[in-house]
Parts: structure tokens; sequence; C-alpha cells
């Protein structure tokens, strides 16, 4: 015990440790002028302003008659921490006044003094200031941020921040009561309002909250809420008098009443979607066209009704529509669609036998799988939509190569043509119209899906005229391998044209489609893989008068879709040569190669079949590993034989 003390004086004594105490509080929280302090570091320079003392700060209490020590100190602030049982001294205690010097207070940790004035920052910002910051929040972060406190609450629930309200992306996650108090919260701040796929607005309650909240929308769409009630949305369109763009795609509650409560009280609309409604017909078409003078685009998918000649005079007489979607409608005849061209009885130019009437407005045409159309009906829109930049013709399976060569004469602007299930086709309308049209340099996406009769004849003068595709579909019909390689040809040619910098990477500049088609085979798709990695040598430097042939990746590649046997193969090579690593794509489609002429030669009968097909065996274990590991090592023939992968 006696040297436990000492120790602890010479500690007490030692200079180096005057620097290592932390200013108390000048004021005692116990009372007292002073502050009381159990241990006191000796030193001149004393945090506490005391001049040092060579008497010990522990003195020894020794007892001579035997009796035990004090167990407490008097007037000490923690008396429990001065019991020692049996111990003989006790540490003495001495009163510090107090420095004038000393802070009042104790000094705040740097960390905690940084929050502090960012919040204080926060708190001092203007209104305007904090919603234009919580503006670029999504809802979902806007939703999270609210529980911080109550002015954050307040500030994420402003309706400012939600002018647009698109639920599509979190439809499935969002509770009904936090979707209607989101909606009522904004109020009338909402203009943009998409409840796509939410179903919990089903409920009458919740779907009158939605409509008492919301009286200012420009655009709404509520396709999928299929339970929808019908006073609930004639009550939505009565309050919104602004709305310009309306999706009621599939609703039951459309009829039409709902569409002349939208002709007389919505005149500012725009866009009209009301694609598979079964509850209407083009009566409610036709009013909504006659009261909306503003209407440029109507989709009217699956509708019936279209073969009243009233609808398609109502048609003709608007003239402001850009877009018409009539995909699936049925009843649509060749005498109504003639009606919506021409008008009824229009007079007949004696030279050219055109009606004049003033050409149409139409951007976009959707005849798809209007089964009873013919040549006479399509044949009318030739000469008089000469701004369409998409048709879409697809199923009318009675069409003939006479019905769209008056279309394709007379639309320089078409960029976007579908041709599918159109058995009757030639080749000749490829090769002698559709390659020498005006719209050929212009057009970016064509659509031949099962259209059995085209095959390499009508194709190859197309990729050689249409520079500018984007994506062609070919499945189902008899293209070979001189399609792919005059494809791929044509795209490495438009991308010589533009020079990829050495920091970017290339972009897919072909979606080719050309699954089912028997004559395509792996020699074809190779020359499409082998295309996309190899370098372009022709490249004319900048700054430079002179071509210098200098090696550069291409600027654009390839997307191939092939027989599902080999679609892995060409996925992966395409995802290499997409991140840059045209060694590793070069080195997979050669391995692939490898394989596909193996496992040819493995099926020969005679002479050394048993050693081709040992090498057909290691070539396909090959190219398992370079598609599983990427590049490594060549597993040796002991490994393939006992991989288990034989080639039959």
């Amino acid at each position: 015990r006696q040297r436990l003390l000492r120790g602890l004086q010479r500690i007490s004594s030692s200079p180096t440790l005057t620097q290592l105490g932390r200013p108390r509080a000048s004021s005692s929280p116990y009372g007292m002028h002073g502050t009381l302090s159990c241990v006191s570091l000796a030193s001149s320079s004393s945090p506490f302003g005391q001049p040092s003392t060579s008497s010990s700060y522990f003195s020894h209490v020794s007892t001579t008659d035997g009796s035990s020590p004090p167990t407490s100190i008097p007037g000490s602030p923690f008396p429990e921490f001065s019991q020692y049982n049996g111990i003989e001294s006790v540490l003495a205690v001495r009163k510090v006044a107090t420095a004038i010097s000393m802070p009042t207070t104790a000094a705040v940790p740097a960390e905690i003094r940084k929050r502090t004035k960012v919040f204080s920052l926060w708190a001092n910002m203007p209104h305007e200031i904090k919603i234009h910051v919580l503006s670029f929040l999504q809802p979902k972060e806007l939703v999270r941020a609210s529980r911080v406190s109550k002015d954050f609450y307040d500030m994420c629930f402003d309706g400012q921040l939600w002018t647009c309200f698109n639920a599509s992306e979190f439809y499935k996650e969002i509770p009904a009561e936090s979707l209607a108090k989101i909606i009522v919260s904004a109020g009338p701040f909402v203009k943009d309002l998409n409840l796509r796929g939410c179903v919990q607005v089903e409920h009458d309650k919740r779907a009158e909250i939605v409509v008492k909240a919301c009286k200012n929308l420009i655009n709404a769409t509520l396709e999928g809420c299929r339970n929808f009630q019908r006073t609930t949305l004639h009550n939505l369109l009565k309050t919104n008098v602004k709305l310009a763009n309306l999706n009621l795609t599939g609703l039951t509650a459309v009829t039409n009443v709902t569409c002349k409560i939208i002709a007389t009280s919505c005149p500012q609309l725009e866009m009209f979607n009301v694609s598979w409604c079964q509850h209407m017909d083009a009566r409610g078409i036709k009013l909504v066209v006659e009261g909306c003078h503003k209407l440029k685009d109507l989709r009217a998918g699956e509708i019936k009704g279209f073969d009243n000649r009233d609808v398609a005079e109502a048609l003709f007489e608007t003239n402001n529509l850009e877009r018409l979607v009539l995909a699936g409608c049925d009843e649509l005849s060749d005498t109504a669609l003639r009606i919506i061209m021409h008008g009824i009885d229009p007079e007949i130019d004696i030279l050219s036998d055109l009606p004049i009437v003033p050409p149409r407005k139409l951007h976009h045409l959707d005849l798809s799988r209007c089964s009873r159309l013919t040549n006479q009906g399509v044949k009318s829109l030739g000469y008089l939509v000469p701004d369409l930049e998409g048709l879409q013709l697809n199923g009318l399976t009675s069409l003939t190569d006479a019905a769209l060569e008056p279309i394709l004469n007379s639309t320089p602007r078409l960029t976007h043509l579908e041709l599918e299930d159109l058995s009757q086709l030639t080749n000749s309308i490829l090769s002698e119209h559709i390659a020498k049209a005006p719209c050929a340099p212009m057009l970016e996406h064509l659509s031949i899906s099962s259209c059995e009769s085209l095959g390499d004849t009508g194709m190859l003068p197309v990729f050689r005229a249409c520079t500018s595709l984007r994506s062609v579909f070919m499945d189902n019909t008899r293209v070979s391998d001189l399609s792919l390689a005059e494809a791929a040809a044509m795209v490495r040619e438009r991308a010589s044209l533009t020079p990829l910098p050495s920091t970017s990477r290339p972009v897919v500049g072909l979606n080719l489609v050309v699954y089912d088609c028997a004559n395509v085979t792996w020699a074809g798709v190779r020359e499409v893989l082998s295309r996309n990695a190899e370098n372009i040598k022709p490249r004319r430097v900048q700054g430079s008068s002179a071509v210098t042939l200098t090696p550069a990746p291409p600027s654009e590649i390839i997307s191939l879709k092939c027989f599902y046997g080999w679609q892995m193969t060409v996925d992966e090579h395409t995802k290499r040569v997409l991140r840059g690593d045209a060694v590793a794509a070069s080195r997979l489609e050669r391995k692939w190669a490898d394989y596909m002429q193996a496992n040819e030669e493995a099926g020969v009968t005679g002479v050394g079949g048993r050693r081709r097909r040992r090498r057909a065996r290691e070539a396909q274990q090959v190219h398992a590993n370079e598609e599983e590991g990427g590049p490594g090592a060549v597993p040796g023939r002991r490994r393939a034989r006992t991989a288990g992968c034989a080639v039959m």
C-alpha cells in the first residue's frame, strides 16, 4: 500500500503531465465557489492558475492508536469514492481557486460544431430555396425525408413538390392511405397525375378523395384502374377543364356518356386514349372529335362501330389529327377508310384520277389487324399523307404490292414501316419500291416478319439504299447469310464516317432479328460477330488533308437476335464489344467457330470419324469454358474427355 501511494505521488509530481488536463468550468455544479479536485497536476503553467508546490498532493494519514482511518472525507462532493475499508490512508482533497482566464463553458467538439453550423444554415434558408433543394428528390426520398422532423414533414408534403405525381414506378409498394394522403396534401398543385396500375384507388372513398383534391389536372393517366367507378370518373372530368392529355385505356367505366362529358368539359384536350374500352363505341369518338377542336392524338384500338359513315365523315372534317391508332378495329371497312381520307363524293382530278381534297396532317397511322381492309381501302392513303412518318399495316393478310406502291411513292418523310404477316408481298416491293422510294435515305425501322415470300433478292437492295436503318425485323422469312453480310457492311461503312474518340465505346447501331430463318447459318452469324469486333482501318485523321490508315474500333455494331442455341454466345460477344474488350470478343468468336466447324465434321461418316468426334468434344469444352470464365488457360485433352460434353 505504501509503495502504491508513493508511485501515485511520483506520477502526480511529474512536469510532463501538465498539459493533459482539460480546463473545467468556472462554476461548480455543486453550489460551491471553487472547484473540488481529487487530483491536481502540479506545474507553474497549471490550467487552474495555481503555483506549483513541493508538498505532496496525497497526504498519508496514519493512526497511532490502531484505530481505523476515517471512511469518508468531510466536505467531499463524492463521498462514495473516498471509502476504503481497511486502508490507512486516504486521498486528501484540496480546494482550487478559479482562475480569471478560465473559459466559462467547456469547449464543444469540432464535429458537433460543424453540424450545428449546417443546421443553422438550413434553418435560416428561405422557404423557396428549401423547396427548390427538395425538388431534386424522388417521391420515395421525399417520403423518407418527411420523417426527420415536423418542419421537414411540412416541407416534403408541400404541393409545389408534387406538381407531377407519377406512381407507375412504385404503385405496388405504396399503401392506399399514403397514396391518398400525398394527393390530398398536394391538392390543386397536381398537374400531371399518373395512376397507371394503382389498384389502391379502386375503393369508392379513396377515389373520391383523389377527385376532390385534383382540380387543375393537365395530364391524367388512369390506365389499369379497372374498377374505377363511373360517377367518380365523371366528377373528375367535370372538375378538370384544363385537361390536355387523357389516358383511359382499358377502363370499364368509360361509356359514350363519358365521351359526351369530355366533349363538353375538356375543350383543351389534345391526346385521347380509350383503347380496349369495351363499353363504348365509335359514336363516343365522334362526340369527342366534334367537341375538342384541338385534338391531335386519337388512340381507339379495338373499338367497335368504325364502319359508321357519320364517324368517318367527322374524322375527315376535323383534319387536325396527327396520330390515329385504329389497331384491332375489325369493323373498319374500305368504305369507312376511304371516307376518312377522301370524304363523301369528292371532286376527282381528270388527269391524276385523285380526289381534290386537302392533304391529311397525319404523322402516324396504325391500321394493324383491321381484318376487313383490302387493297381498295389502303390505296386511298396514296398522295394524301405527305407528312406521314410511321405506318403500321401488320396482319392485313389480303394486301399486295399494289396497295403499297402509291403510299411509298408519296411519303418522303417515312421513317417507320411495319408490314408483318403480309404473306402476299413479293420481293419487288422491297427492291423496286422501298429501295427506290423518296423515303429510303430516311427509313430507320423496317419490319417484314412472317412475310414468307421475301428473301435476299429484296433485302440486299434495301440494305444498300436505306443507310439510316436502326432496326430490321426479318424473322420467319427466306433471308440468308447474304443479307447478314450486307447489313454488316452497311453498318461498317456508316461507322467509318463517324470517328470514335479514344475514350468512347461502341454503341448498338442496328438491331437485327433473324431467328426462325431456315437459310441463316452459323457462318452468317459469325460474319456479323467478326465485323463487330474488327477494327476499321480506313480512317481520315482530323486536321490533316491526307488519308491515314489508322486501325480503330467501330463506333456502331449490330445487336443480333438469332437461333436460340447460338444466342448466348452472340450476347456474350456483344457484351464484350460494348465494354471495349475486342480481344476477348475475337477470341470467343474464333473458339465458337472452331466448335461449330468441329461439330459439323463430327457428323460426317467415314474414315477418321472417331478423331473428328473427339475434336468436336474438345472444341465444345473450350467454347463452354470461354463463355463461363472468360479468358483463361485452354483445357487439355484429358479434361475435355472427362467433362462429359459429348457431341453426338
